[in-house]
């Protein structure tokens, strides 16, 4: 076996003892004995909550034994090939397999960075805000270009994306669009987008075709499981209607259901437009109770970040992205340097390289400094 080769399959190696270790591999079957049969015990759905936390957690773990299985598998046939062509001196038998390990090796990578996501909500649905910064509707323009790359990063992981509030510009774009994004860990991938993103294009918006800069930010926060418990004093809220306009143009489809919370200790502000403003109501407190469960998360983790200040200042200093369209094609994240040349493919939802840089750095203990300083 060629000394390439053997580093391919020690890497795969490696990848497969972080995946058992994370797993736990010498107690992963029984637990999950343990889940089938409390899965078929016909009291469990007598407290529908608990049930699905049940069902959850069985369907996880067998997810992770099975693709755990499948890739030390697949390492072990494509061995035993190049052994069986190594002998029988057949150089396409060996190349073939040589080339699915080579394969095999990014999956497994990926697998690893997967198994890193085990944080207390990594694996829950998440919400998305998006806010455009000053600059009028150059950022608003900038904002909707963001929703709609996250909207598609989000389909291509086969997430389901529910916009839950929204506020358009006063000439094109979006002020502020919050998302839930529905899919297994779905917080754990976007939380590492929190942050101010930058654009550098030559405005559409311009008669001069001068270059412009916008800024806007985008912050995540996972959804609060129904096991955890968030209370908020009625006394620190303020809850606001206000019209809400549907599809059809101005005017149209144009009620008081909307409605606003306001958490003054922190200065949190959530929203929700659908039609019912008791439905709205719902939504937003869960909304806030998500935020504020993220506020305590971080806080546990030690991370510096106040949002509700960070917020008032989406601007130069404070960028974790730079998407540069002008006067050269690079996006360039500031915290890991990972950069490309392919905007377009970012934009339309290739972001996978960004966000799991920003993961092996997060688990590896790094600050921004550090990265920065590297």
């Amino acid at each position: 076996m060629r000394a390439e080769t053997i580093s391919t399959v020690e890497a795969i190696e490696a990848s497969l003892e972080l995946l058992r270790k994370r797993i736990g591999w010498e107690s992963a079957e029984r637990r999950l004995d343990e889940l089938n049969a409390r899965a078929e015990d016909p009291k469990l759905w007598d407290d529908p909550a608990h049930a699905q936390a049940v069902m959850r957690d069985r369907q996880t773990l067998a997810d992770k034994i099975d693709g755990y299985q499948a890739l030390a598998q697949e390492l072990s046939d494509n061995r035993e090939l190049i052994e069986l062509g190594e002998a029988e001196g057949d150089d396409e038998v060996v190349a073939e397999a040589e080339a699915a390990l080579a394969k095999l090796r990014a999956k497994a990578g990926e697998a690893e960075l997967e198994a890193l996501l085990d944080g207390e909500a990594d694996g829950n649905d998440t919400y998305l805000e998006i806010n455009a910064g000053a600059g009028g509707t150059e950022s608003c323009d900038w904002a909707q270009m963001l929703a709609r790359m996250y909207v598609r990063w989000a389909e291509r992981r086969g997430y389901k994306v529910e916009l839950t509030a929204q506020t358009a510009g006063d000439e094109a774009g979006i002020r502020s669009a919050t998302y839930l994004v529905k899919g297994r860990n779905a917080y754990g991938w976007l939380k590492a987008e929190s942050g101010v993103h930058r654009l550098v294009r030559i405005s559409p918006f311009d008669s001069a075709a001068r270059r412009h800069t916008s800024f806007s930010s985008v912050w995540v926060y996972p959804v609060v499981d129904d096991s955890i418990e968030i209370e908020v004093n009625p006394n620190d809220i303020r809850i606001d209607t206000f019209r809400s306009s549907g599809a059809g143009g101005q005017h149209v489809n144009t009620t008081d259901s909307a409605v606003r919370i306001t958490h003054h200790p922190t200065g949190i502000v959530v929203t929700s437009s659908e039609k019912s403003q008791h439905q709205n109501r719902d939504i937003a407190m869960k909304a806030l109770k998500s935020r504020l469960y993220d506020l305590e998360l971080k806080k546990r983790m030690q991370i510096i970040q106040d949002l509700h200040d960070a917020k008032s200042d989406i601007g130069w200093g404070n960028q974790i992205r730079s998407y540069v369209l002008q006067p050269y094609q690079m996006v360039k994240d500031l915290r890991t340097s990972v950069e490309t040349s392919d905007t377009q493919g970012v934009l339309d939802g290739d972001l996978d390289q960004f966000m799991a840089a920003a993961l092996a750095q997060d688990v590896a203990g790094k600050s921004r400094a550090e990265a920065a300083a590297e």
